[in-house]
C-alpha cells in the first residue's frame, strides 16, 4: 500500500505528535492505550517523525490523558446507549475505534477540511461513524447533527489553540443545540499554556497556543449551561511509575503545588438546558 504524504503546518501539524505518541506507547509492554488503529496509521504516513522529538515521556503523558477521557467517554455511553458523540479537533486520533461504540451511537469526528481528507485515506468508515469537514469554531457544522439525542462533546488538545472568542462561540452553539449531555477536555492554565509552547515538539510543528484556562469555572461563564462536574488531574498516581526519574520527581512536585497542578487538567461538564420558556 502506498505511503500517504503528509503536509500540513502549525496546529494542524501538531496531530502529528499526539498519533505517534498514542503509536508509541502502544507498543510498550505496559500499554494503557494499546491502541493497534495509531499503530498502523502510522507505519502507513509517509513523514519524517524523528523531527516531533517525541520521547517516551511524552508518549506516557498523552496516553494517560487519552485513556482518562476514553472512560469518561465510555461511562457516558454505557448510560446512553443511543446518544450523539462530537469529537472535536479530531485530528488522527482513533477513539472512535478504541471504544467500538454500539449501534445506537451516531459518532462524529470533526476537524479541517485537509485532516478529515487524510482520515479518509487511513481509517475505513462504518455505520454510525460520520466525518464533518470544518474548523470547529465554524459552527454552522452544528446543523448536520442531530439534535434529539443526548451529546458527548469531546476535545482533546484543542481549546488551547482556540481563541477565548472562538471557545464562546463554539460552547454557545453547542449547549443552544442540545438539551442534556456531557463536555469532556483537557485544558491547560495560562502556565501551561507558556509551558507546552516552549515544548520542542510544538516549537517544531510552529503551532501557537492562544489561551489557558485558570479557572474550570470560565467555561461556565462562556456558556451557562455547563456545569463543572469533576475535575482530574492528567497524572494518575498509580501510573506515575512508568515515567522515567526526572519526568517522576516533576510530576511530584506538580502534583504537591495547586498552581502547578492545574497546569494540565482534565473537566468533565454536564449540559443541561432548562426546556421550559422562559416567563415575560
Amino acid at each position: 500500500m502506498k505511503p500517504e504524504k503528509v503536509h500540513l503546518t502549525q496546529e494542524k501539524e501538531t496531530l502529528l505528535i499526539t498519533l505517534f505518541a498514542k503509536a508509541g506507547e502502544s507498543e510498550l509492554g505496559d500499554s494503557l492505550l494499546n491502541d493497534r488503529y495509531a499503530a498502523e496509521a502510522v507505519k502507513r504516513i509517509d513523514y519524517d517523525f524523528a523531527r516531533l522529538k517525541v520521547g517516551r515521556d511524552m508518549m506516557i503523558g498523552l496516553a494517560m490523558r487519552a485513556h482518562h477521557l476514553d472512560e469518561w467517554a465510555r461511562r457516558f455511553i454505557e448510560r446512553h446507549p443511543r446518544c450523539v458523540v462530537l469529537h472535536l479537533g479530531c485530528g488522527l486520533d482513533t477513539r472512535y475505534f478504541r471504544i467500538a461504540p454500539a449501534p445506537g451511537v451516531r459518532w462524529y469526528d470533526v476537524d479541517y477540511p485537509e485532516v478529515v481528507d487524510l482520515r479518509r485515506r487511513l481509517f475505513a468508515m462504518q455505520e454510525g461513524y460520520f466525518l464533518i469537514a470544518s474548523a470547529v469554531q465554524d459552527v454552522a457544522w452544528l446543523e448536520q447533527v442531530p439534535a434529539d439525542l443526548p451529546v458527548l462533546v469531546i476535545a482533546e488538545g484543542l481549546l488551547m489553540y482556540l481563541s477565548r472568542d472562538d471557545v464562546r462561540a463554539l460552547l454557545g452553539g453547542i449547549v443552544s443545540r442540545f438539551q442534556h449531555g456531557e463536555f469532556i477536555c483537557d485544558a491547560l492554565s495560562s502556565l501551561g499554556v507558556r509551558f507546552v509552547q516552549r515544548i520542542p515538539s510544538v516549537r517544531a510543528t510552529g503551532a501557537q497556543l492562544k489561551w489557558g484556562i485558570d479557572d474550570p469555572r470560565e467555561l461556565e461563564a462562556l456558556a451557562p449551561p455547563l456545569k463543572l462536574a469533576e475535575e482530574a488531574d492528567c497524572y494518575r498516581r498509580d501510573d506515575v511509575a512508568r515515567f522515567s526519574l526526572l519526568s517522576r520527581i516533576s510530576i511530584g512536585i506538580m502534583l504537591a503545588i495547586p498552581a502547578l497542578r492545574r497546569m494540565n487538567h482534565l473537566l468533565r461538564y454536564t449540559i443541561q438546558r432548562d426546556p421550559r420558556p422562559t416567563p415575560r
